[in-house]
Parts: C-alpha cells; sequence; structure tokens
C-alpha cells in the first residue's frame, strides 16, 4: 500500500511539473521544454527544465516561432534570423569578444583590363564616335574659316588614355588625349584635339579638364562622363562642353575600351 503511495505522489509530482513547463518552438521545428524568465524586445531568456538551477540561456525573438507557456497561452514571434544559443555572462566572466569584422572588399575594376593593383599605369584606348553642336556665336566664328557650315557636325575619333594611379577605393588619376575629325557628313575636315586631365571615381563616374585646339580657335574642354559595361565589354559615355565666343561647342561621344599593351 505505502508503494502505491509513493508511486502516486511520484506521477503526480512529474504531472504537475510536465505541466509546469514552457515549451519553445523554433522556425526549425525544434522543440524544447523550457522555464521562461525573461522575454526582452529583441531576445527570451530562459533556463532548461532539465536542469532549472543550470545557466541562463538566451535566443533571439526572430529564431523562435511561439512560446507555449505551461497555463495554456502562447506568444508568436516573427521570422527566422540565424544565429546560436548562448548562455548568458557570469558573473566575474566577461562575455567573449565578437569576431572581428571583415574589411570591405575594394569595389572592382570598372574598366576591363584596368585590374592592376593601385599605383600601376595603365594605358587604354579605343574609337570615338558622337556628334557636336554649335550655339550663339561658335557658329559664326566657324564660319569664317569654313564657310556654310551647319551647326550640328558629326565626330568620329580615338581615344588615348592613361591611368596615372589607381587608389584602393577604386578611383584613379587620367590623362587622356582625344584626337577628332568632324563635319565628314557635310564633306568638310575640321580636326581637333583635346588633352583632358581628370579623375574616375569606383563607380565610374569621371570628369575632366583641359585644352581644346581646332584649326578656328583654342579653349578649354569641360568633360562629364561614365562607363557602361556589357558581357565584359566597357561601353564609356562622355560629355563635353567647350566655351568661347559668345556660345559654346557640346559634344556628346561614345565608344568602347580596351587596353593597349
Amino acid at each position: 500500500m505505502l508503494r502505491l503511495l509513493l508511486l502516486s505522489a511520484t506521477l503526480l509530482l512529474a504531472a504537475t511539473v510536465a505541466q509546469a513547463q514552457d515549451l519553445l518552438i523554433k522556425h526549425n521545428t525544434e522543440e524544447i521544454r523550457v522555464k521562461v524568465v525573461e522575454v526582452t524586445p529583441t531576445d527570451i531568456r530562459f533556463r532548461r527544465t532539465d536542469n532549472l538551477e543550470g545557466p541562463l540561456y538566451i535566443v533571439r525573438k526572430a529564431e523562435v516561432r511561439l512560446i507555449r507557456y505551461a497555463n495554456g497561452t502562447q506568444d508568436e514571434f516573427g521570422p527566422a534570423a540565424p544565429t546560436a544559443i548562448a548562455p548568458a555572462p557570469v558573473a566575474g566572466f566577461l562575455p567573449a569578444a565578437p569576431a572581428p569584422a571583415r574589411a570591405a572588399t575594394p569595389p572592382g575594376p570598372v574598366v576591363p583590363g584596368d585590374e592592376d593593383a593601385a599605383g600601376g599605369t595603365v594605358y587604354l584606348g579605343g574609337p570615338r564616335i558622337g556628334a557636336t553642336v554649335l550655339t550663339g556665336g561658335v557658329v559664326n566664328k566657324a564660319r569664317e574659316s569654313v564657310p556654310g557650315l551647319n551647326p550640328f557636325l558629326t565626330q568620329f575619333g580615338w581615344q588615348f588614355e592613361t591611368r596615372i594611379f589607381r587608389l584602393a577605393n577604386g578611383t584613379a588619376g587620367l590623362f587622356e588625349f582625344v584626337p577628332l575629325i568632324g563635319g565628314l557628313e557635310q564633306g568638310k575636315f575640321i580636326p581637333s584635339l583635346n588633352a583632358l586631365f581628370g579623375i574616375r571615381g569606383p563607380k565610374g563616374l569621371e570628369f575632366g579638364i583641359g585644352p581644346n585646339l581646332t584649326p578656328v580657335s583654342a579653349s578649354v574642354a569641360l568633360a562629364v562622363g561614365t562607363s557602361f559595361q556589357y558581357d565584359g565589354v566597357n561601353f564609356p559615355v562622355n560629355l563635353a562642353v567647350v566655351p568661347g565666343n559668345g556660345g559654346a561647342r557640346i559634344s556628346l561621344l561614345m565608344g568602347f575600351n580596351s587596353r593597349r599593351r
């Protein structure tokens, strides 16, 4: 009879303990019998029911799908976020230092063939085609030397580019020499020479300034541009403005680049 009473008491105690357990269900379907100690805005702190006097554990809310409490209520949480359950810091000990962040990888080269390390000189080049529009007094000045000139001219030429330096973040210093021939569609032959000193940013945006020489005048050219890549080929697009004589020459040029050896 005494044994029967002891067995009944044991079963009753086990049932009571089981009912007092909270059930933590994670997004990966893992279920853990716990005693929830605290729920913070970001974490859940608990002890395992098989060791209620043991360490305090912490798990991120994002890893937990729901908690079903012993009283029958439950809390549901958001999507999973990969992390590990770790015991809370113990008095007298400091938590392990976080792993150092990996240095950001410098941006890749913008121009194919421009892959050398920072500081190296690289020579690039390629054909250029585009158009120039003459505005204001520039048209009249040009017609003094080229009678009957239409203010819209096609341009054909070549860009010789020297990369003087390239920083670790991808910014490069450039020198560009661009000879062009304009007006062929009008039966004219109008050469121009452009020498530009500029900077290309890590995302391909570039700008430069330098002298512009034609048979009609000498001036300063201001240029801005960017580069597009398709299937490993680089396609630069540049807009240049040459002010002077009460107007300006505005040119839009495009082409492609390759490395010169």
